[in-house]
């Protein structure tokens, strides 16, 4: 039995007041009354959460429970998957509903990155590398790798990052979760300065993905129980691949993990990128993107700088991509990410993403990763009913 979303939360993202067990407790709540439903409907939690010792609580789950008096004593289960931590919250909560043991699901993605200093995070952060090689770095410097193997075989990408920073940050002025709703300029974040210095070369501080705090959840049940509720979005596709931990195993060009996930995801829709409205995806770093559009088929390999520089993934363009600003300005609390990504594109497919809003979109597409290209993510929504 397929899953359906039928009711969704989402904090603002940023440096927040709240604590990690508020911010479960805000987007649990909303999502269960954006359902219409309550705490006693729900048959089983999960939580999205990486955490790698920024917040002290190592057994979170069953936060959640104390969000609505009917959810103790529910099945609560947390979800690790690096950056993917979300995405692999909702992908258990859906195999828990298709196994049919589950029929109500209550998925919650949380972060709290902003209550330890900036070295801590680094450290967390980079937890989620292959220690036994690259111990010691940071993501910046490990997406710095991908940016010059790319430079190394198709030529220098830093005007294409460029471009992507500028449309990323033009978007997050319309989403009102969004951590930085600032619009930059493109010459700003092509040149390294004292307001937008090197962080690993050639990677910039516009490159980068923020430090976030944040949440957001959604509630999905059983595909037949859509018409029970005022509106559902369905998955046409539901794909995970995982590739090896080692960066040195892989080529850094090639994005083999996310590619094989979005081919993955085409076959079980029975569509092609063209068919697809718009696309969220995970662009930790600029780079990141640029690779995930090459990625999925929008173009070919090295391709992809003269689509983005052009135009084509912004609003108007071939296909818009991260219309909500993305990992780059919406901002990245780790575990929320991927569940945020679904409750974004939800919107946009039911007609409520207010300013960010698409004109009638019919086929949205979601790309979370863990890692350097490790655990990749792919899911492809519409609107059932």
């Amino acid at each position: 039995m397929k899953s359906v979303i039928v009711g969704w939360g989402h904090t603002k993202f940023g440096r927040l007041e709240d604590s990690f067990e508020q911010m479960i407790h805000a987007v649990a709540r909303e999502a269960l009354a954006d359902a219409g439903l309550t705490g006693a409907d729900v048959d089983a939690v999960w939580l999205g959460h990486f955490n790698a010792g920024m917040v002290p609580d190592g057994f979170a789950s069953s936060m959640i429970l104390s969000a609505d008096e009917g959810l103790r004593f529910k099945p609560a289960t947390r979800c690790e998957n690096a950056c993917a931590s979300g995405s692999a919250a909702l992908y258990a909560a859906m195999d828990a509903i298709a196994s049919g043991r589950v029929k109500v699901a209550l998925v919650v993605g949380a972060e709290k990155m902003t209550a330890v200093d900036g070295a801590e995070v680094t450290r967390a952060l980079g937890a989620a590398s292959y220690q036994a090689e690259e111990a010691g770095l940071s993501f910046p410097q490990i997406f710095a790798k991908f940016a010059l193997a790319y430079q190394a075989k198709y030529g220098d990408p830093s005007e294409a990052m460029a471009h992507i920073a500028v449309k990323n940050h033009a978007a997050a002025v319309h989403n009102p979760y969004a951590q930085l709703r600032k619009a930059l300029e493109l010459d700003f974040c092509r040149f390294a300065s004292d307001k937008n210095p090197v962080i690993a070369a050639p990677l910039k501080k516009t490159d980068c993905s923020l430090v976030s705090d944040g949440a957001a959840a959604a509630v999905l049940v059983r595909e037949d129980m859509a018409k029970d509720f005022r509106r559902a979005v369905g998955f046409r596709a539901a794909q995970q691949v995982n590739d090896l931990l080692p960066l040195s195993a892989k080529d850094l060009t090639a994005f083999e993990g996310p590619r094989r996930a979005f081919d993955a995801a085409y076959a079980q829709a029975g569509v092609g990128v063209g068919d697809i409205a718009f696309a969220e995806v995970h662009d930790c770093f600029t780079i990141a993107e640029l690779l995930a559009v090459e990625a999925m088929g929008l173009a070919a390999p090295g391709k992809g700088r003269e689509l983005v520089i052009d135009g084509g993934t912004g609003r108007n363009g071939k296909l818009p991509v991260n219309m909500s600003g993305g990992l780059k300005a919406k901002g990245h609390p780790v575990g929320a990410t991927g569940v945020s990504m679904h409750v974004i594109a939800a919107k946009q497919l039911t007609g409520e993403a207010g300013e960010m809003q698409l004109p009638d979109p019919s086929l949205g597409m979601i790309f979370n990763m863990g890692g350097g290209a490790v655990a990749s993510h792919v899911s492809i929504l519409e609107r059932v009913g």
